[in-house]
Order: structure tokens, then C-alpha cells, then sequence
């Protein structure tokens, strides 16, 4: 008999089981988060801080699962976060869903040509032209490395 309730409950919507939050390293303050968007337009003004960033996961790391890119929204700019493989494992079922990710920004300078091939290989993704006479200058990527990440519904 209980079952058969539990069922109809369930089958109605008027019941629904929440899967625990999947959480990587010690617990962290979520209420004072910066929005991904902010981070992928300033990461600079964040250096040197411990900033907790939130978003929809778009991407993890189908070898390792030692990365994953956050977004505002579906077709927003995307920021990376990465862990040293095996600190933590982030599955690929994760992806579409809410992560809360605590840590550093950290910057990664390349050099000219690392820029001109890194673009390159960005444009093709999005299947825009792309001009390598037009990179005049090395460009710095931007990932956090987290010491936390919790990962929700």
C-alpha cells in the first residue's frame, strides 16, 4: 500500500526526491557569490582574493574530470575551473547543472604564438572567420582553482 501511494505522490509531481549536493572540499560561505559574468569581464580585479563564483556547468573534463566552464546562461561567455587531476573528480553527469566554486583566480600569460593558436582554435569552435594577422599581442587566460566546490540540482 505504501508503495502504491509513494508512486501516485511521485507520478502526480507532488512529491519529489532532492539528491544531496555533491560537495568537494570543506564547506564555504555561499552567500556571497560573484556572478560568472563579472568574473569573465574583470578577472583581473578579482586576483589576489578568494571570490566564490556560481553558474551552469557546460563543460566538464571527459578524461580526468579535473575542469569544468560555468555560464550565466546557455550562450553566455563561459569561465573555466580547474583542479589538480585527481584533487577532485567532477562527473560528467554533472553538466546542466548549478556549481558553487571557492578558490583563486588564477592567470595564465601565453605568449604570441600560444595566443594566435588558442584564438584560432576558439573561432573555429564558434565557426567564425579568423584573422591571425589581427592578434598583435599575447593575450592572459583566466581559471579559478578552487579549494571548494559544491555542485547542486
Amino acid at each position: 500500500m505504501r508503495k502504491t501511494v509513494f508512486a501516485a505522490l511521485v507520478a502526480a509531481g507532488l512529491f519529489t526526491l532532492q539528491a544531496a549536493p555533491l560537495s568537494f572540499g570543506p564547506e564555504f560561505d555561499k552567500t556571497h557569490v560573484v556572478a560568472v559574468t563579472d568574473v569573465v569581464a574583470n578577472p583581473a580585479a578579482y586576483l589576489q582574493q578568494d571570490i566564490t563564483v556560481t553558474g551552469k556547468i557546460q563543460a566538464v573534463c571527459k578524461k580526468q574530470g579535473c575542469w569544468m566552464t560555468l555560464a550565466a546562461a546557455e550562450d553566455a561567455p563561459t569561465f573555466r575551473i580547474k583542479v589538480r587531476d585527481g584533487d577532485m573528480v567532477f562527473p560528467l553527469s554533472s553538466m546542466g547543472k548549478t556549481a558553487y566554486a571557492h578558490g583563486r583566480i588564477q592567470p595564465l600569460p601565453m605568449n604570441l604564438q600560444a595566443s594566435i593558436d588558442y584564438l584560432e582554435e576558439q573561432a573555429e569552435k564558434s565557426g567564425s572567420v579568423f584573422d591571425p594577422t589581427k592578434v598583435t599581442e599575447p593575450v592572459t587566460l583566466y581559471q579559478l582553482v578552487p579549494t571548494s566546490v559544491e555542485i547542486t540540482d
